[in-house]
């Protein structure tokens, strides 16, 4: 599974590029009689095709009790089906000189492989024959089941601060009005313990299936022949009921909350703070997202200058955005110096935030993180991965696939105005919910 790194520097600093560079991505779209969505996207500038399917499924649709299922077939999809033995769809795929991998979230599970043209038709056939014929079985099971384990143990458990981005978030939300957000990606290691086959094989059953599935073709193709391929591995499939749509009952916090939590990995303290946010379809997104930038992102973010520059407060700080279908989280995150306070630099970061949320932002902060926004913009299309990923991104988390093409004039067009109306509504004191991760030293 994977996320940033907890200090990753983002980009921030570009040069502006014109509106005019922006290249429309042209495509076509279409469903299956099962109910499989299909978009393909032909660009012959290089001679690969990716092929980018998300099934509609993640941690928020898994029930209480039923918790890390989605986590568990990110690994249990790759343990073989009728025609493919455990392990060989990995070997296939390298060995036609292609690369492959997998990655949930909350909102969904995302299986992509990248190809040399030509050989499109073996990764269209090792995706339909999973859906199809995936082999649950007890062995396969106990096997995955310990391979999360070992993946929870070396990403979260013995890992300094990683239950700060992996674990708290989580909590800021009601388990009983919203439990789709109110755990954790990775899951219960006891609900998964009390699983048995006909608990995982009713998950499979239900959401990996053609009507809960999008699959986006990328990439060197021939249209016509591409449909042909599509129809005859994936057209036989039979759709399977609507599974269940998540809900998130939520709202903007009335009291400010804290945590105090003792991290035995850890060498030196770490604040972290988390705001819920509205859904990433709504209107104040791209300020919020533009805020993100000019708080946390970079050397010269408002964090980084005020914590780790000025103050010496603090020797890492930044923020991290995730957006999610029904409600997004903002994670403000600074690791204390040597010497600091964890109560002077808590303090110290709630003051940055408020004050934005009192005072705004300055044009040339604007302006700088609208410039690294269009530039990520345009970078971020480079490959055919990247581009069935944008796809993707706008098919499953706004209203239709077509505001790709108006997405980035929605980001140009925030004012100072607009930052500052939602900073004082989502970034108020009394919506946050604060995290010390507190080491032995300062027990």
């Amino acid at each position: 599974m994977a996320r940033s790194s907890l200090i990753a520097t983002l980009l921030c600093t570009v040069a502006a590029v014109p509106s005019s560079a922006q290249q429309r991505i042209e495509y076509e779209d279409y469903r299956l009689d099962n109910g499989l969505r299909v978009i393909l996207v032909e660009d012959h500038s290089v001679p690969v095709v990716t092929i980018d399917l998300w099934y509609d499924v993640g941690s928020g649709s898994e029930n209480r009790g039923r918790s890390g299922f989605a986590h568990l077939f990110e690994h249990m999809m790759y343990q073989g089906s009728a025609n493919v033995a455990k392990a060989e769809m990995l070997q296939l795929v390298e060995r036609a000189g292609g690369t492959m991998n997998a990655t949930p979230n909350e909102d969904r599970t995302a299986y992509f492989q990248t190809l040399p043209a030509n050989r499109l038709n073996l990764g269209l056939w090792l995706e339909a024959d999973r859906m199809r014929s995936l082999a649950i079985t007890q062995e396969n099971l106990d096997n995955q089941r310990e391979t999360v384990k070992e993946e929870r143990r070396l990403r979260l458990d013995n890992q300094p601060y990683a239950w700060a981005i992996f674990e708290a978030p989580y909590l800021t939300y009601d388990s009983t009005t919203c439990f789709s957000y109110a755990h954790s990606v990775i899951g219960s290691m006891d609900n998964l313990d009390a699983a048995g086959v006909e608990d995982v094989q009713a998950f499979f059953d239900l959401y990996y299936a053609p009507n809960n599935a999008t699959l986006t073709v990328v990439g060197d193709l021939d249209a016509r022949e591409t449909r042909e391929l599509i129809h005859q591995y994936f057209g036989d499939i039979p759709a399977a009921q609507d599974p269940p749509a998540p809900s998130c009952d939520w709202s903007v916090g009335t009291e400010a909350q804290e945590m105090v939590r003792p991290d035995p990995l850890a060498n030196l303290p770490m604040v972290a703070v988390a705001y819920r946010f509205p859904a990433h379809d709504d209107v104040d997104t791209p300020a919020l997202s533009l805020l993100d930038l000019i708080l946390g992102s970079g050397e010269s973010s408002r964090l980084n200058r005020a914590l780790v520059r000025e103050t010496k407060s603090a020797v890492q700080a930044q923020t991290l955005m995730m957006p999610r279908r029904l409600s997004s989280t903002l994670l403000v995150v600074a690791i204390a110096n040597q010497g600091a306070s964890i109560d002077d630099l808590k303090q110290q970061m709630h003051d940055e935030v408020e004050r934005i949320a009192r005072e705004g932002v300055t044009e040339e902060e604007l302006q700088k993180a609208k410039n690294a926004y269009r530039s990520r913009n345009v970078f971020g299309r480079q490959t055919t991965y990247q581009v069935a990923e944008r796809v993707q991104h706008f098919v499953h988390y706004h209203r239709s696939l077509d505001d790709m093409y108006t997405d980035l004039e929605r980001y140009l067009s925030v004012t100072r105005d607009d930052i500052l109306r939602a900073a004082g509504k989502y970034l108020a004191r009394e919506n946050s919910y604060t995290f010390l991760l507190v080491p032995p030293s300062s027990g």
